[in-house]
């Protein structure tokens, strides 16, 4: 797998943002009823006959071994282990694969988070700490990481983990049985080499040299199970509702098709005594249900069956919290600002569409576009305006980009200088007897009203703004495939700018890439080379600010609006640490990540009591921005 520690910067944000692209796909038979799944013991998994066998290389000398023991811990003592949590995803999966075909599921963030790698990321201190590696050194290549894999991993079916199931990855990953063209390039453009030196020890190779810190944070990688995987041509259907053994707390237990999905906590975990997983991983089941309208949602989780809702979106927080449960004390209300790099949020352009070619078309596009009346009106100024493409970074971010603001003679201007001067009786700009119209996928009923702000202050400039709703599953395909002409969405984020896969014309004019934009420019290529390609922090950020210039000056990405926090409500049995969330936290309620909350059964069952006897408790609204930052 990619790094967990990019992953778990990469989970899709589950609503808690207001561009979220949830990679939801619909059941395509409608059927509903058991997947064959049950536990992983009762699996018909095809028979794999012969492991391979990894030679062994001899391990240089004077290597310097670090770990990192001394950081706070950030979960709580108090947290009291049981429980089940319930949450809920818009539609179930076509796949339990985490790579392949379909496999870019509502589901795939709780997999990948059971997948860990060799170290992870300190929430607050951002300094590296011991995962599945227990101590790491640095080769003098500045491309070479080695690690100590922890002796006492465990994959979920009982076996060890081992140097031959990270050597595994590498063949796994580069198998063109998987389908899966991204992987097979990362693995060999990035990852160029996996060593083994004995049982427990390797070594990880990239295809570029980079500062120490990114080394762990790009070369960290994820272990493959061997022993569980038969690659060949049958290998994506074979596997398609397989449950792979990992290396987490939770393993899938139950799928209902059509309904949910069930994961439950392996108590004898082989982390669970390891400093910095400690008092986390609380609840001992989680069940995603599906359940395809947000409305319909909230609605239950007004009724206990859900823990937990996103308030992010304005009217929730200041109209949906109106309610008795809120003012009765049942569910609690919290704002918690965090310190993240931001999603890439707003409206991407395909540049294969003949309509964008012309420079003028995109500026005059962006100037038509009414990004502060949306957050000023609609989202009652609770956003923030973005501006650039990455921000939150630190010294990656450009803060002398500007968003090009809302400006009817300056779109004017640039229309004109594309042919478009001339307008209809409807005041849409026509060109060779056709109507400028500029059609936007979107994924999510929720942003309807603010993209109608759009749409309708677009008609001012001239522009016929269609709106184009699609469900997630039929979203994600048609701009993956490249098919969109516009595209509302964010991308989801890393601790490093990653121009690579959104802007090199490596990805460009193919499907099944998120070069999304088609951006085919070789002077954006070659910066992106360089910024690949150097282990000096210094000449990276500037080269990251560069690039980022370059995408504004292209015009092909116009960006829309950010937001510094995360807003829950969350019934009173569900109990966050005294910090209530990390630096770090781009949800206080992943179950599967940090997952610092635990659930309260006598908390429960004195709350349910309550409710029944028209008792009330005193209601709790928490704003906590002690990460509040300023971009």
């Amino acid at each position: 797998m990619i790094p967990r520690n990019i992953q778990s910067m990469n989970k899709f944000i589950f609503l808690s943002l207001i561009l979220v692209l949830t990679y939801g796909c619909s059941s395509q038979d409608g059927n509903e009823g058991n997947v064959t799944v049950g536990t992983t013991e009762q699996q018909v998994v095809p028979v794999v006959e012969d492991l391979p066998e990894y030679s062994v290389s001899e391990l240089p000398e004077g290597l310097v071994w670090l770990t990192n023991e001394d950081d706070p811990v950030f979960a709580d003592p108090n947290a009291k282990p049981g429980g089940t949590y319930n949450e809920y995803m818009p539609s179930f999966p076509l796949t339990l694969r985490a790579v392949g075909p379909d496999s870019n599921s509502g589901i795939r963030g709780y997999i990948l988070s059971n997948q860990l790698s060799l170290t992870d990321i300190h929430p607050n201190t951002r300094k590296f700490m011991p995962a599945l590696a227990t101590h790491w050194a640095y080769g003098d290549d500045n491309k070479t990481v080695y690690f100590k894999i922890n002796q006492d991993a465990k994959w979920s079916d009982g076996k060890q983990v081992t140097a031959d199931d990270f050597m595994y990855t590498l063949d796994f990953m580069r198998s063109e049985y998987i389908v899966a063209p991204y992987y097979n390039n990362y693995y060999n453009s990035e990852i160029v080499d996996v060593k083994k030196y004995d049982d427990f020890t390797i070594s990880v190779t990239g295809g570029t040299a980079k500062p120490k810190d990114d080394l762990l944070l790009y070369y960290s990688i994820s272990p493959t199970p061997r022993h569980f995987h038969k690659l060949d041509e049958n290998w994506v259907m074979d596997y398609n509702w397989l449950i792979s053994p990992n290396t987490g707390p939770y393993q899938i237990t139950d799928v209902v098709k059509g309904k949910y999905v069930e994961f439950t906590r392996n108590r004898n975990w082989w982390g669970n005594d390891l400093k910095y997983y400690q008092n986390r991983f609380n609840v001992d089941k989680v069940r995603i249900s599906v359940i395809r309208d947000p409305e319909t949602a909230y609605r239950h989780f007004l009724r206990g069956e859900l823990d937990t809702s996103i308030l992010t979106f304005p009217n929730y927080w200041h109209d949906k919290t109106n309610d008795k449960t809120y003012q009765n004390g049942y569910i609690h209300k919290i704002w918690f600002y965090n310190d993240l790099p931001q999603p890439a949020a707003g409206i991407y352009l395909n540049l294969d569409n003949e309509i964008f070619l012309d420079i003028n078309v995109r500026y005059g596009l962006a100037h038509s576009i009414n990004i502060q009346t949306m957050i000023d009106t609609v989202l009652r100024g609770d956003y923030e305006r973005l501006h650039a493409m990455h921000t939150g970074y630190g010294e990656y971010t450009n803060t002398e980009i500007r968003a090009r603001e809302f400006d009817l003679d300056k779109a004017d201007e640039y229309f004109s200088a594309a042919g478009w001067g001339e307008r209809g009786p409807d005041g849409i700009r026509i060109k060779d007897g056709n109507r400028l119209v500029v059609v936007l996928a979107y994924s999510t009923q929720l942003h309807t009203d603010r993209l109608v702000v759009l749409r309708e202050e677009a008609k001012k400039a001239g522009v016929d703004l269609q709106l184009n709703l699609l469900d997630s599953a039929t979203y994600y395909k048609n701009v993956i495939e490249k098919k969109h002409q516009a595209a509302w969405m964010s991308w989801s984020i890393s601790l490093r700018p990653s121009f690579w896969q959104h802007f090199h014309s490596d990805n460009a004019h193919k499907p099944q890439t998120n070069n999304i934009t088609n951006m085919d420019d070789p002077e954006i290529d070659a910066l992106i080379e360089q910024y690949d390609n150097s282990d000096d922090v210094n000449a990276r950020t500037e080269l990251a600010r560069t690039l980022d210039m370059k995408i504004h000056e292209s015009g092909v990405y116009i960006p829309s609006y950010y937001v510094p926090y995360v807003r829950h409500g969350y019934w009173r049995w569900v109990k966050l640490p005294e910090a209530y969330g990390t630096r770090l936290s781009d949800t206080l309620f992943d179950p599967m990540y940090l997952s610092l909350f635990w659930i309260d059964e006598e908390e429960k069952q004195r709350t349910l009591k309550a409710m029944k006897n028209n008792e009330s408790f005193e209601p709790v609204t928490i704003i906590d921005d002690k990460y509040k930052v300023a971009f």
